[in-house]
C-alpha cells in the first residue's frame, strides 16, 4: 500500500479534485494527504475516508509541508510514500506497476517515471549531482553557452528510454520507499523550496539505488515560476546557496558520484 501527500497553496478546489479523484481509483492507496499551506483554507466538498486535509495556515515549505504526511506513513509503517505536485496528470494504474517494480528490487528507494509536458515533450528531470554552475550562475548567462554542458547534467544524450539510477530525481513524482526514509531521514525542512528533492535522493542514493523507470508515464504542467518571478527566483538561489553550504561548494564526493554514475552508460 502508499500513502500520497500534496502540498497545496493557493489551489482551487477543482484544480486538485482530478488528480485526487485518479488516486482514489487505485486500490493501492491507503490515504491521501492534503497539506495546505495557504493563508485560508481552501474550499471544497465533501472528502472520502481516504483524504486527510490539515490546514496548516502558513506556508511551512515544500519538503516541510511533505513531512507532514511522511511522518504519518513511517508512523503507520505504510510500506511507500509518494510524493505528488499538484499539477500532475496520471492513470491510476500506473501506481500497481510502480509498486511491482520496488516489490523486485529491494535495493531501490525512490523511483521517478518518464514524465511529459502536456504537449508530449519529454521533462528531463534524470540529473546528476550539480554544481554551482549547473543550479546558479547558469540562470544568468545564455542558453547557447551552456547547451553542451545542460545536454549531460541532465543526462539528455540517454534518450531517457532506459531504466537508469540516477542520484537526482524531481520532486514533483517521489515515489519512496518508507524504510529507506526512516534510515536515511526525511526531508531536510532547512530548505524552504527548490534543492530538497536533490538532497533527499542523493541521501537515498548513497546506500540504496534512486531509478528513473520509463516504463511509466506521467504528465507534469510545470510552470517553472521561478523564472518567471523575481520572489521566487531569490528563493531558489537563497535556498540554492544552502544546498552548497551543506554538502560543499567544492565537493570532492559529488564528482566521484557522477563519475561512478556515467560508467552505467559506457
Amino acid at each position: 500500500m502508499v500513502n500520497i501527500s500534496i502540498v497545496l497553496f493557493k489551489h482551487p478546489w477543482s484544480e486538485i479534485k482530478p488528480l485526487v479523484d485518479t488516486c482514489l481509483r487505485s486500490d493501492y492507496v491507503n490515504k491521501i494527504y492534503l497539506v495546505d499551506n495557504s493563508p485560508s483554507r481552501m474550499a471544497m466538498e465533501a472528502l472520502s475516508p481516504r483524504v486527510v486535509y490539515t490546514f496548516t495556515g502558513k506556508n511551512l515549505g515544500y519538503g516541510a509541508g511533505h513531512n507532514i504526511a511522511i511522518r504519518e506513513s513511517i508512523k503507520d509503517d505504510i510500506r511507500y510514500h509518494l510524493v505528488l505536485n499538484p499539477d500532475i496528470e496520471m492513470e491510476p494504474d500506473i501506481l500497481g506497476k510502480i509498486i511491482g517494480y520496488l516489490d523486485k528490487h529491494p535495493d531501490t528507494a525512490q523511483v521517478l517515471p518518464k514524465v511529459f509536458y502536456p504537449n508530449g515533450e519529454v521533462q528531463y528531470l534524470c540529473k546528476l549531482l550539480p554544481t554551482p554552475m549547473d543550479l546558479i550562475f547558469r540562470r544568468f548567462i545564455p542558453g547557447r553557452f551552456t547547451a553542451k554542458r545542460m545536454e549531460k547534467f541532465q543526462l539528455k544524450f540517454t534518450g531517457y528510454n532506459k531504466i537508469m539510477n540516477v542520484p537526482y530525481l524531481s520532486g514533483c513524482f517521489m515515489f519512496l520507499r518508507v524504510a529507506s526514509l526512516k534510515e536515511c531521514g526525511i526531508f531536510d525542512e532547512r530548505f524552504f523550496m527548490y534543492p530538497e528533492d536533490i538532497d533527499l535522493t542523493r541521501r537515498l542514493n548513497k546506500r540504496y539505488k534512486t531509478i528513473f523507470y520509463p516504463d511509466v508515464k506521467v504528465i507534469h504542467h510545470h510552470a517553472a515560476e521561478s523564472y518567471k518571478s523575481k520572489k521566487l527566483l531569490w528563493i531558489h538561489i537563497t535556498n540554492m546557496i544552502k544546498y552548497f553550504n551543506k554538502w560543499g561548494w567544492i565537493d570532492a564526493d559529488r564528482n566521484r558520484i557522477n563519475r561512478e554514475i556515467l560508467k552505467q552508460f559506457n
